[in-house]
């Protein structure tokens, strides 16, 4: 998806894709890197259907690896065109950081209890908004753009990448195993975080708080149960509808945002028609 959509910035402006993609195999290099060592993190069993690389071989293996890939996503950016090499390692640079900052905020919030919608909403800017952004935003830069069209591109892809990631958290539960590629119910065993848990226990009173605490602080709850009896939780709550409410919000953003971007094209209708679709419920 990120590098795809760094083409089509690019495209976007009447600029060659050809251009850009170098880059655009860099953010993917880069991408998948981040993915590597979350999964060593998050001690996943699955990535896109399949085994993850420190399950199939080993941690060691899978550090090095995302190390080597993350040293090759640089190489391919080095090649952009030199009149805007610096622009364009200055946003993958900050980037980069956001990303990494993300996925420490994430980390800490396992050790607290009571995470904020605004810190949650924080965290996941930086954590995945800041790279589907910033794909966006290089792309544009290559294939043209002015900087205050760039920054417009730029808003377009921060506000896709926050309701991207709520999607993510609703899927994670609500979600179909065959078509999400991970265990479904996987952040509700490892009590993540989530938009979802968060407004759980925000809105959880008396015996329900307990109920929901109770869950969440056990250590000996058979996994299928656990998964089974939050969702009850979050469907007498309704917190499912009140995180598809927000991520609505955020599509709402990001297509005011490139409404402001002139011309109408195909491309332009391609990226309002990506947006639309992070709005089809999925059971």
């Amino acid at each position: 998806m990120r590098p795809t959509l760094a083409l089509l910035s690019a495209e976007l402006f009447g600029g060659n894709i050809m251009k850009a993609l170098n880059a655009a195999i860099g953010i993917e290099l880069f991408h998948n890197f981040t993915l590597m060592h979350d999964d060593i993190m998050d001690k996943a069993p699955l990535r896109r259907g399949k085994p993850t690389v420190h399950e199939k071989w080993s941690a060691s293996t899978a550090i090095l690896s995302g190390d080597a890939m993350f040293v090759e996503a640089y190489k391919m950016m080095a090649k952009v065109d030199d009149s805007i090499l610096r622009e364009i390692l200055e946003i993958f640079n900050e980037t980069a950081s956001a990303v990494c900052q993300g996925q420490q905020s994430d980390m800490n919030f396992e050790k607290r209890y009571d995470v904020s919608i605004d810190e949650y909403l924080h965290m996941i800017k930086q954590k995945t908004a800041a790279l589907l952004a910033g794909s966006m935003q290089i792309g544009a830069l290559i294939g043209g753009a002015a900087k205050f069209q760039s920054k417009l591109v730029y808003e377009f892809g921060e506000n896709i990448g926050l309701a991207f990631q709520l999607q993510d958290d609703i899927l994670d539960v609500y979600g179909d195993p065959l078509k999400f590629g991970k265990r479904i119910g996987g952040d509700i065993l490892a009590n993540k975080k989530t938009f979802l848990l968060i407004k759980a226990k925000e809105l959880s009173k008396d015996n329900r708080k307990v109920e929901l605490a109770n869950w969440l602080d056990g250590t000996s709850h058979e996994p299928g149960e656990k998964i089974k009896a939050v969702i009850s939780i979050y469907d007498s709550l309704e917190v499912r509808k009140m995180a598809e409410d927000q991520m609505e919000e955020f599509v709402r953003k990001a297509l005011a945002a490139l409404d402001q971007i002139a011309p109408e094209n195909g491309t332009k209708t391609l990226l309002k028609s990506f947006a639309e679709s992070l709005l089809i419920r999925e059971n």
